[in-house]
């Protein structure tokens, strides 16, 4: 069922993608890729603490 729920929320997503402007969508997916690497280097940093 979640399989199901994740490709019906990624089709939304890159329809909604594909109705932007590409500005809008370089910004949005610059946005999400600082997002994702910030949490990355914390998860990194925590589990050599821990």
């Amino acid at each position: 069922m979640s399989l199901v729920v994740l490709l019906v929320g990624m089709g939304v997503l890159m329809g909604a993608a594909a109705h932007t402007s590409l500005p809008v969508f370089i910004a949005a997916a610059s946005a999400i890729g600082l997002w994702l690497a910030a949490f990355a280097v914390r998860e990194t940093l925590g589990r050599r603490r821990g």
